[in-house]
């Protein structure tokens, strides 16, 4: 007995040890438990009251005031729970703060007006329009704060010499219909209502008739002026890029100069996620930190060439001063997105460093980027950007903290060009090695793929986009103002054809990119967790993190996709094949058939039988609907609104995309079109010990954003169909 008790002390004793060994780590935890106070609002299964957050900091500050001269473990302990309260009343206070009114249902047709605060280009020559301070001619309607409209080609205005047909600031009006953002297509999938909640987004639609602008330059104030000067410069830049470079060289090359990435085809977007290219499309560490370096030096080397100033003045900080602001205007011209925001944060950091005169330390410098993102925009905590972004970066720099010194060595020690370009390939597979491992668990969280041959692609676009597409990038930026943009382009053009080029050898490999299993958000938190403890620590206990990880990873072999899907229409439905595939019925939007193939499995090749039976013989279909016999039990699909008795007779589960009214008593699991009216699409398992059903409403939970249907006239027999998903592509770091 007691050797057990020594056992645990000596344990205890080398945690102090190490704790108070690596004390000059501890500041690099404070983005950690911000990030917990966070996600701990998100988990939450109701809104929580206002009280909480002001509540929690005061009551955990009492506690660090208390604990602080006490002990040093008391003194963690509080500080850390200090740190987690004050991430859950940021993001409480940013979602209390960001409230603005979401339409209900579908309004139909009106009349919209609004100030135009984006515009984005679409593949099919239509645009996307982000109106701001709208109003209609709808009393029954509420109005957004905002709202997103599809344009198709031939309903703008015919742009002038120049310029775009509608310009951000300006007034326009519409005729138009407007739909609430489109809820998750099943349980745990991309929740738009929730994006478009943090960014005042309370409706989307299409126009049906011509844009219209009342009043140009509308917008007022120094932030919509600055926006609209941003955008303008924005949109005009991709409108002379697309006119010297035509087609997806073009379109690329606008991505990678002024972030926008509506251009590029269905395609090559494809060919660039399969790839594992996707992230040269985002502007981000790579981009900002190319652009801020070529300035520096370039800046740097070119005022050296005067030795009356290069001896008088100091250049270097001059270089320095220029460089921040470049890399301020590329985030700003990119809509800054988060890999931007942390790339500008930490180049910035180090380029005041140089300023000061200062030493940086790179992994400091991310645990303070990430500080300010989470205090200035903490929703982007639980997105796929935010989260790749930041742990591409700790991975590299917490190997290259090992790595550099022997590098060092060795390359003292192997003098000559042919070692250095050994050295230089073997970095740059270590580099996108360590990168894709860490975003892997990320990627197959939030989009369940994995690029296989991603590392072959990287060696290969990565130096094409840094030695000769950025240069060339960066003097298309000088030659803009003169109008002389062609000069850098064309030659640019020639690289980023080299890069599409790659992109779409790779991603026809075989098995390019493959489709993994859902991964459990319990096993992405102990990914993430296990990663910071590998990553922050210095010590030997710092392997401690792998087991974690390991078992994150172990538990995507237990993962069990649902059996049967149904959207929150009723019209949209799926079932298991014998084979595993799925087996849909051909309804609903696109973006709800990509999502249930892409998280219950691939779509089967068969089609739904109408009037005959499946491939396999479980699934048989008439004109009242259809039984599907799996594992001893019988499910009834039902359609048919006059008789849903015969349809769901000796059911042991119907799922029915009509109003049964007390019809179909006998089956044990029912659900009907009120159900799915009531709490959006349904998924289920089935097992020999019955079946397990979750939905969308109750994933999100008691939520502002959340499934919220709006009560029914009692003159209407039956309730309004859920709106359809909008048929509108969503960009990458929206999932």
């Amino acid at each position: 007995m007691r050797s057990g008790s020594d056992a645990v002390e000596n344990f205890l004793r080398a945690m102090g040890e190490s704790l108070l060994a690596e004390r000059g780590r501890w500041p690099l935890w404070l983005p950690v438990f911000l990030g917990i106070g966070i996600g701990f609002y998100f988990a939450l299964p109701a809104e929580p009251s206002a009280f909480w957050g002001a509540g929690g900091v005061l009551a955990c500050g009492a506690g660090w005031l208390w604990g602080r001269r006490r002990s040093l473990p008391l003194l963690l302990a509080a500080s850390c729970l200090l740190t987690v309260a004050v991430g859950f009343a940021v993001i409480q206070a940013r979602s209390l703060r960001l409230a603005a009114p979401v339409v209900e249902r579908p309004t139909g047709a009106l009349m919209l007006e609004g100030v135009v605060i984006e515009v984005e280009a679409l593949p099919d020559g239509g645009s996307r329009l982000t109106l701001d301070r709208l109003a209609h001619d709808r009393d029954d309607v509420i109005v957004p704060l905002k709202a997103r409209i599809k344009a198709k080609p031939g309903l703008l205005p015919a742009p002038g010499p120049g310029l775009a047909p509608v310009s951000v600031g300006d007034r326009v009006r519409v005729r138009a219909m407007l739909m609430p953002p489109p809820q998750p297509a099943m349980p745990g999938a991309f929740d738009f209502a929730r994006f478009a909640w943090f960014r005042q987004l309370g409706a989307i639609g299409s126009a049906l008739g011509p844009v219209t602008v009342t009043e140009p330059g509308a917008a007022g104030g120094w932030r919509s002026g600055l926006s609209v000067v941003v955008n303008e410069i924005r949109h005009a830049m991709t409108s002379r890029i697309l006119a010297v470079l035509p087609g997806d060289r073009g379109a690329v090359a606008a991505a990678l100069t002024t972030g926008d990435q509506m251009p590029i085809s269905a395609p090559m977007m494809q060919a660039y996620r399969d790839s594992g290219l996707a992230h040269i499309l985002s502007i981000s560490g790579l981009h900002i930190t190319m652009a801020a370096g070529l300035v520096f030096v370039g800046l740097r080397t070119l005022l050296a060439l005067f030795p009356a100033v290069a001896l008088r003045y100091p250049i270097k900080k001059w270089a320095a001063a220029l460089a921040i602001a470049f890399a301020g205007f590329y985030t700003l011209l990119a809509g800054s997105p988060v890999p931007a925001q942390r790339s500008f944060l930490m180049t910035g950091l180090v380029l005041v460093a140089v300023l000061l005169d200062r030493m940086a330390l790179s992994m400091r410098l991310v645990a303070w980027a990430a500080v300010a993102i989470m205090l200035w925009e903490p929703e982007e905590v639980i997105g796929p950007s935010f989260q790749m972004s930041f742990a591409a970066v700790v991975a590299m720099i917490a190997a290259y903290e090992t790595l550099t010194p022997r590098q060092g060595a060795w390359r003292a020690a192997h003098p000559g060009w042919l070692p250095a370009i050994g050295l230089y390939v073997l970095g740059v597979v270590l580099s996108t090695l360590i990168a894709g491992f860490a975003t892997a668990v990320y990627g197959i969280f939030h989009f369940n793929r994995f690029a296989v041959w991603s590392v072959a692609a990287n060696m290969i676009a990565v130096p094409l986009t840094g030695f000769w597409v950025m240069p060339w990038a960066l003097a298309m930026f000088l030659l803009l103002p003169f109008g002389l943009e062609a000069l850098a382009l064309v030659p640019m053009g020639w690289g980023v054809e080299g890069v599409n080029r790659v992109a779409l050898w790779v991603a026809s490999w075989p098995s390019s990119a493959v489709t993994l299993p859902i991964l459990p958000l319990w096993a992405m938190v102990a990914f993430t967790l296990g990663g910071c403890w590998l990553c922050l620590w210095r010590r030997r206990w710092r392997w401690w993190g792998v087991v974690p990880m390991a078992a994150a990873l172990a538990s995507m072999a237990f993962a069990r996709p649902p059996d049967l899907l149904v959207d929150g229409r009723g019209d949209g439905m799926a079932i298991r094949t014998a084979e595993g595939p799925l087996l849909l019925n051909g309804k609903g939007g696109r973006i709800l058939k990509d999502t249930w193939s892409r998280r219950a499995g691939p779509e089967a090749p068969e089609r739904w039988p109408r009037k005959s039976s499946s491939r396999d013989g479980r699934l048989r279909c008439d004109e009242t609907g259809c039984l599907w016999r799996v594992d001893g039990k019988v499910v009834a699909l039902v359609k048919d609104e006059d008789n849903p008795e015969k349809a769901c007779a000796g059911a042991d589960i119907v799922v029915s995309s009509v109003p049964l009214r007390g019809t179909c008593r006998g089956a044990r699991v029912l659900v009907d079109r009120f159900d799915l009216w009531r709490r959006g699409p349904h998924a289920l398992w089935l097992g020999p010990d019955g079946a397990r059903m979750e939905n969308v409403a109750g994933w999100q939970g008691d939520r502002p954003w959340s499934w919220h249907p709006h009560p029914r006239k009692k003159a209407r027999p039956s309730p309004p169909a859920a709106p359809r998903e909008p048929e509108e592509r969503k960009d990458e770091d929206e999932e």
